[in-house]
C-alpha cells in the first residue's frame, strides 16, 4: 500500500499554497510531499570553513568572515538607494550592500559584538563587496554549526520568481522533515539492509536535506543510492527470470551443413578466442529452449558481424530465416556487402531491403520471405513494415540497438507467432554500469579482442600550426599507396564558430595536393545519394587518394588500404564520435594512423578527450570517461527513458554501489523469487508502485 503521508499533495505544506505547487509541478514534478523529499541537493556549502578577507579570489564561491562592522551609511536616494557597511576581521575589510531592509539591518547590527557573514565575493572597482549577506551574531551561530552543511537545490528561473530558490527549498523542508518523523515505512528487504549496514530510510532522507556531519551524509547518500539502483536491478533481473519462464526459444539443436560449410572453407581469417567463446554462449542459449535476448558489445572491427553470421547460419540449419536491422541505409548496405562476399559460393539466399528498394524488387522480396526462399534479409526499419512477411523467422540480430525506438524493436520482434531469438549488437563501447542498469535484463557477450594481424592505431594530437608537417606525412604516405580521411564537422561556414569547415577544407587540400599526382573526393550529408556513392566507390577503388568528407563515413565505410585519418577540429567532437572515426582505419595490415588537428584553445573538457585518445584504444575505458564528461542520457540516446531519470544515483561514479545493489537484488530472487515471503511484502509493493510509473524502454519485447 502506498504511503499515506508521502502521497499529500504539496499544495497543503505550509508555506507552499495553490501558486507554488503549481510552480513545484510544471517546473520539477513534484506533486507530492514524497516528491519534494526525493528533490536532494546537489551540493553542500560548508558552513564549518572561515576565510581571511585578505585572501579572498575570484575561485571563492562563497566565503564565510568572522569580524566586526566599523562603518555603515546610506548612499543614494529613492529607488537608487542603498546601505554600506564595512567589515574588518584583522586581515583586511570588505564592503557590504544592502538595497532593501535597510532601515532595520542599521537597527540590528552593533560595532561593539562579533558577527559571522557569509555571501558570495564580487570585485567592484578593484574592491571587494558582498550583496546581501546572511549575517548573524557569534552566539546565534554556535547552534547552527551543529548543522554546518547548507544544502543547495536545483531550482528555475520561474521558481526563483516564486521564492522557491535554494533558500526557499531549504525553508519548505525543514517543516517537512519534522513532519516526517516515524512515517517513512521501511522499503529495502531486512536482509539488505543488515548485510550491507545501512541506516533507516528516514533517518537518511533527514540526513540528505540537513546532515549532522559529513559521515552522516556519507552515510545518508549511500544507503538511498543503493536503495535507487537495488530497485533498477530487481526491476531487471524479474523481468529477465519472467521472460525465461514464460517464453520458450525455438530449440537450434543442430549445428549442420552451412555452419560447418563456412567455418571449414569460406571463413575469412581464424576466430579469435574472444569471438569462439560468444559463439559458444549463443550456442547454449539457442540450444536450451529458452528465448535468448542478448547484447553483444565490440570495438569497431573485433568481428562482431561474422558472429552474427554464423549464428544466424544455426538458425539457417534449424529450418529458420533469419534477419538483420540497422539503423541506416549505409550501415545495412555495408552488412550485405560483407555478408554476401561471407557467403560466396554457398547456396543461401540474401536479400536487402531498405528505403530505396523499387516495388518491383520488394514484390520479389516479399515472395522469397513468404515461401522460405529467402534465408537471410538485412535492412532497415522497412523490414518492420507490415508488408513483410517472413515464413519462419527464427534470429533477428538489431545492430546500434539504442538508435532504434521500443515499438519498432517489438514490431520486428512480432514477425513469427513465437518470438525469435535476439542478438543486439554495438560497436559503441557501453560503460559496465550503463549496460548493467539499461540492458540488466539482457544477457551480455563481449568480444574484447581484435582478429590476428590488426595493428593498434597510433594516435597524436597537432596542433593547427603544424598543419605543413601533418601535410608532409601524408605525402610520404600516399607515395607508400596508402589512403587518407580527412574529416571535418560541418559543411557551410558557421559565423558563430571559428574552426574549420568542409569547403575551406576541400579547397585548402586540393591546393596542397594539387593534380595530376593526387586525387581528392569529397563526401557530405547534403550531396544527393547518386553523387556520394559516385565519390565514395572511387576511393574504396583507390582512384583517389584523399577523402575529405563529414561524419558520414562514421559507419558503414571499410577500405582496408586507407591508412590515416585526419580529424580536423577535434575538440568539437564527442568521445565515442572520435573512436568510431578511428575504427575507420586500422583494417588492413599495415600500421595506421590517427591525426587529432585541433587550435590551441581548448577547454578542459577538450584537453581530457583529446588526452584520452592518444592515451588508449581501449573502448571501453573511453566509454567510461565519456560517461564521467556528458552522463549517461547523452550518450545513450535514451534521456526518454524512465530507467535513467536517477534522483540521486550516479553512474559514473557509483559502480562499486551498483554491483553491491545487484548481487542484493540477485539474492533476494535467487531465495524468494516471486517477492512471496511476509518480510518482502513492502519491497514487492514498492516495485509495483515503481513498474507502475515508469516504462522500462530497454525491452527487446
Amino acid at each position: 500500500m502506498p504511503n499515506a503521508f508521502l502521497q499529500t499533495p504539496v499544495e497543503y505544506l505550509k508555506g507552499v499554497g495553490p501558486q507554488k505547487a503549481e510552480i513545484l509541478k510544471t517546473e520539477m514534478g513534484i506533486f507530492t510531499y514524497g516528491d519534494l523529499l526525493t528533490l536532494y541537493p546537489f551540493r553542500y556549502i560548508d558552513r564549518t570553513q572561515f576565510h581571511a578577507i585578505s585572501q579572498i579570489t575570484a575561485e571563492l564561491p562563497y566565503i564565510q568572515l568572522r569580524g566586526r562592522f566599523t562603518r555603515m551609511k546610506t548612499i543614494g536616494e529613492k529607488r537608487g538607494k542603498r546601505l554600506s557597511a564595512t567589515f574588518r576581521d584583522g586581515t583586511g575589510e570588505i564592503e557590504l550592500v544592502w538595497f532593501q531592509g535597510t532601515k532595520w539591518i542599521v537597527d540590528k547590527y552593533k560595532g561593539d559584538r562579533d558577527y559571522i557573514v557569509f555571501g558570495k565575493p564580487q570585485l567592484y572597482n578593484n574592491k571587494w563587496n558582498i550583496a546581501h549577506p546572511e549575517v548573524e551574531e557569534v552566539s546565534e551561530a554556535n547552534t547552527r554549526l551543529a548543522n554546518a552543511w547548507q544544502p543547495v537545490y536545483p531550482s528555475t528561473e520561474k521558481m526563483k520568481s516564486k521564492a522557491l530558490d535554494s533558500k526557499g527549498i531549504s525553508r519548505l523542508m525543514k517543516p517537512l522533515l519534522t513532519l516526517l518523523r516515524g512515517k517513512m515505512e521501511e522499503i529495502l528487504p531486512p536482509e539488505a539492509i543488515e548485510q550491507m549496514k545501512l541506516i533507516s530510510r528516514e533517518e537518511a532522507v533527514c540526513q540528505i536535506h540537513l546532515p549532522s556531519s559529513p559521515e552522516g551524509l556519507r552515510k545518508a547518500e549511500f544507503r538511498l543510492k543503493f536503495e535507487e539502483l537495488f530497485f533498477i536491478q530487481l526491476k531487471l533481473l524479474k523481468l529477465k527470470a519472467y521472460r525465461k519462464e514464460q517464453f520458450k526459444g525455438f530449440v537450434f539443436g543442430t549445428v549442420g551443413e552451412q555452419f560447418n560449410e563456412f567455418y571449414n572453407k569460406h571463413l575469412p581469417f581464424p576466430l579469435t578466442n574472444a569471438q569462439k567463446r560468444v559463439i559458444k554462449e549463443i550456442r547454449q542459449d539457442t540450444g536450451s529452449g529458452k528465448h535468448m535476448n542478448r547484447l553483444l558489445q565490440g570495438d569497431v572491427g573485433s568481428g562482431k558481424t561474422l558472429v552474427a553470421l554464423m549464428t544466424m547460419l544455426i538458425a539457417i540449419d534449424n529450418g529458420f530465416q533469419a534477419g538483420i536491422m540497422a539503423p541506416t541505409e549505409i550501415l545495412a548496405n555495408q552488412h550485405y556487402e560483407t555478408i554476401t562476399s561471407f557467403l560466396s559460393g554457398m547456396n543461401l539466399k540474401v536479400g536487402i531491403l531498405t528505403g530505396s528498394t523499387k516495388t518491383a524488387q520488394r514484390r520479389e522480396l516479399h515472395r522469397f520471405l513468404e515461401n522460405g526462399e529467402m534465408d537471410i534479409l538485412i535492412g532497415t526499419h522497412a523490414l518492420i513494415e507490415e508488408g513483410v512477411k517472413f515464413k519462419n523467422l527464427g534470429m533477428v540480430v538489431i545492430d546500434e540497438q539504442h538508435r532504434f525506438g521500443v515499438e519498432q524493436r517489438a514490431r520486428l520482434w512480432k514477425k513469427n507467432i513465437h518470438p525469435p531469438h535476439v542478438l543486439v549488437m554495438t560497436a559503441t563501447p557501453i560503460p559496465r554500469t550503463l549496460a548493467m542498469t539499461l540492458y540488466g535484463d539482457l544477457d551480455v557477450s563481449v568480444i574484447d579482442e581484435l582478429p590476428p594481424g590488426r595493428k593498434p592505431v597510433k594516435t597524436m594530437h597537432k596542433y593547427d600550426s603544424h598543419r605543413l608537417e601533418v601535410f608532409g606525412f601524408m605525402k610520404e604516405q600516399i607515395k607508400l599507396g596508402r589512403q587518407i580521411y580527412v574529416v571535418y564537422p560541418l559543411i557551410k561556414e558557421s559565423e558563430t564558430m571559428d574552426y574549420k569547415d568542409l569547403e575551406d577544407g576541400y579547397e585548402s587540400i586540393s591546393r596542397a595536393f594539387p593534380l595530376p599526382g593526387y586525387k581528392v573526393s569529397i563526401v557530405h550529408g547534403q550531396m544527393k545519394t547518386e553523387a556520394k556513392d559516385f565519390e565514395m566507390k572511387r576511393f574504396v577503388k583507390g582512384e583517389t587518394n584523399i577523402l575529405v568528407a563529414t561524419t558520414v563515413i562514421e559507419v558503414g565505410v571499410n577500405v582496408p588500404n586507407a591508412s590515416v585519418m585526419v580529424i580536423e577540429s577535434a575538440e568539437r567532437f564527442g568521445l565515442s564520435q572520435l573512436h568510431q572515426l578511428r575504427g575507420r582505419v586500422g583494417r588492413g595490415a599495415d600500421q595506421s594512423y590517427c591525426i587529432l588537428m585541433s587550435s590551441h584553445k581548448l577547454s578542459s573538457d577538450a584537453k581530457l578527450r583529446l588526452q584520452t585518445m592518444v592515451r588508449t584504444s581501449d573502448g571501453f575505458e573511453i566509454a567510461d570517461v565519456d560517461l564521467r564528461l556528458r552522463g549517461p542520457g547523452d550518450i545513450t540516446g535514451t534521456q526518454q527513458s524512465g530507467i535513467l531519470n536517477l534522483k540521486i544515483a550516479d553512474l559514473a561514479q557509483d559502480a562499486q554501489i551498483l554491483q553491491y545493489a545487484r548481487n542484493s537484488a540477485s539474492t533476494l530472487l535467487a531465495e524468494d523469487p516471486h517477492l512471496e515471503k511476509p518480510q518482502h511484502a513492502v519491497t514487492r509493493d514498492r516495485l509495483a508502485e515503481l513498474e507502475k510509473d515508469r516504462t522500462n524502454w530497454s525491452r527487446i519485447s
